[in-house]
């Protein structure tokens, strides 16, 4: 029997196919990217999670779907891709996988949908239990992602074998499109951020996130959701980190909260408007991180047995890929990279 990954070509996603070939499944990729990054060993079949003929055939003689498919950005210059890919991309799956019989899937939400814009402006705790509206989300790839996993949790409710993971944020070696995490680092490695918004974040090894999607499939309650979260950290606190495990310089400038908002309005718009790249800093990330959540790990921990690396570990191994693939422009005196 096969496992099927959808977006098996992303960041997580790849971690996950080699784990399930490490463990000798069979394993299946359905991607819009190519597949040349893949592990050797895994099939590929190039389609979107939009399409319901390359999905319902994609599931044949399928034992578990992980679906990770989505667009992962927080900005993109047509904001209907999200509702697309994310949402309807995941009743695509939920209807096929349904039509196979499948035994377990597996549906990757986000820790953006436990955090919403009436959410504390002060540290608080998040966990499974955070129950938000859509009009909470914060930017259109959250109610994407709020709808997808609504659409998991109906479905399980309705008998299927669905279990939700909500990721933090995954960091590592091997992120080939740079996810905004990874481009973060990238960027302070680069020394191209004069200063930085205090908030907190919850990191989590990629290569944990990946043993936690499996851990799921084994272990997870249907119809519950987990989270795969690791360390929380204040931002300048992994600033410091950031520091000890480079040596190089980091910036110790502060921007206040209203300013970072200021600043991700004018950049977005020229983005939206003008230019149609990327903007710096994405409005949702600037607001989401506005609202400094502790994230509760317990669940994961506690009845899937979800691994957690230290974050030192986990960002030394995240810079030295990028140092090799010469992605850091600067020397990095404390990272030796063989």
């Amino acid at each position: 029997m096969v496992a099927l990954v959808t977006g098996g070509s992303g960041f997580i996603g790849r971690h996950l196919v080699a784990a399930l070939l490490e463990r000798g499944e069979a394993v299946r990729v359905l991607d819009v990217e190519p597949s040349e990054a893949l592990p050797r060993g895994a099939e590929f079949i190039r389609g979107s999670v939009t399409d319901g003929v390359a999905v319902g055939a994609a599931m044949h003689g399928v034992r578990r779907v992980y679906h990770l498919a989505a667009n992962a950005n927080l900005w993109v210059p047509d904001r209907g891709v999200f509702e697309a890919v994310n949402h309807g991309g995941t009743r695509t799956v939920l209807a096929a996988a349904g039509k196979a019989g499948v035994e377990r899937i597996v549906v990757t939400s986000t820790e953006g949908v436990l955090i919403g814009k009436r959410s504390p402006r002060r540290p608080f705790r998040v966990d499974e239990t955070a129950e938000l509206t859509i009009g909470d989300m914060i930017g259109a790839y959250c109610r994407a992602k709020y709808r997808a996993e609504k659409a998991a949790l109906v479905a399980a409710r309705d008998g299927m074998p669905v279990v939700v993971v909500n990721p933090t944020l995954p960091v590592g070696p091997g992120d080939r499109r740079l996810t905004p995490p990874t481009r973060m680092i990238l960027d302070l490695a680069n020394g191209t951020i004069p200063a930085y918004l205090d908030c907190y974040l919850n990191f989590i090894d990629v290569r944990d996130a990946a043993a936690g999607h499996i851990l799921a499939a084994e272990k997870g309650r249907i119809g519950a959701r987990y989270i795969l979260g690791g360390e929380n950290l204040r931002m300048r606190d992994f600033i410091a980190v950031m520091a000890e495990v480079t040596g190089a310089s980091v910036p110790h400038w502060r921007v206040p909260y209203w300013l970072a908002v200021a600043a991700a309005t004018v950049d977005e718009a020229r983005s939206t408007y003008v230019t149609k790249a990327p903007p710096k800093a994405p409005l949702a990330g600037v607001r989401l991180a506005g609202r400094p959540a502790l994230v509760d790990n317990t669940r994961a921990r506690t009845e899937l047995g979800l691994p957690s690396r230290p974050i030192r570990d986990s960002l030394r191994d995240a810079l030295a890929w990028l140092v090799w693939n010469g992605l850091v422009e600067r020397p990095l005196p404390n990272l030796a990279v063989a």
